[in-house]
């Protein structure tokens, strides 16, 4: 795989919160263009860290992280900012959507953030139809005047995943967004999310200590085979 086809590029990268408390050390790791990949771990194994690094939330302190082309490791925080809401879309664990806002006002929020994401539509009406197709896609059309903080557990996490995946970024950010739901659930948010994102070409780095989702994905990695400070420990 060359660095063209790589969504996330990896060599050397660590990362440590005290002096004498590495969480991070992965000497090379790649993900590419339009991959579905489960990345998996034990709470406290540095899941959480390494995507706050993917997506520019953290500062890459040594070693070099490529994502979708792009050198994160030099880049500024209003580097990786722009970065983040032009490429990328990031569903949270805990969801992170504005209760006093509509969901459709929730979903709209990216394209506010970001004049590259809002450029794949000509205009307003545009955009409307589309947050429209893709919560009918999601299943939640019916629900898009009511307020986010009304919603149940399931609603808004769909809801998160239309936030994510409008204005087509390349790449879909996930952490442990499954968490909260029952077994059935998850597998069918994941089915739902995957046929969004190949519909509109976008590859998915999904985070979660899950293992029963991992047969959903083309490729399923332990962080302990990446993560030189994970060797030897419970993956």
């Amino acid at each position: 795989m060359t660095s063209v086809d790589a969504a996330l590029e990896i060599r050397n990268l660590r990362h440590s919160y005290t002096e004498n408390s590495v969480v991070l050390d992965i000497p090379e790791f790649r993900v590419g263009r339009g991959e579905m990949l489960f990345l998996h771990g034990p709470s406290g194994s540095g899941k959480t860290t390494l995507l706050s690094l993917v997506t520019g939330v953290l500062p890459v302190q040594s070693g070099k992280l490529s994502v979708l082309g792009q050198p994160m490791d030099a880049f500024n925080a209003s580097q990786r900012d722009a970065l983040r809401a032009a490429k990328m879309g990031y569903i949270f664990q805990v969801f992170n959507l504005l209760p006093f806002l509509t969901v459709m006002e929730n979903i709209q929020l990216p394209l506010q953030m970001s004049r590259q994401r809002l450029a794949h539509f000509k205009n307003k009406d545009e955009v409307k139809q589309n947050i429209l197709d893709l919560a009918g896609r999601l299943g939640i059309g019916q629900l898009l005047d009511r307020c986010a903080g009304e919603l149940s557990v399931g609603q808004q996490q769909r809801v998160a995943a239309a936030r994510a995946l409008v204005g087509e970024p390349e790449l879909i950010v996930a952490d442990e967004p499954t968490s909260a739901l029952d077994s059935e659930l998850r597998q069918s948010f994941v089915e739902t999310l995957f046929a969004q994102a190949r519909l509109q070409n976008s590859g998915v780095l999904f985070v979660s200590h899950d293992k029963s989702l991992m047969p959903l994905f083309d490729r399923s990695v332990a962080l302990a085979e990446i993560n030189m400070v994970m060797k030897g420990k419970n993956p």
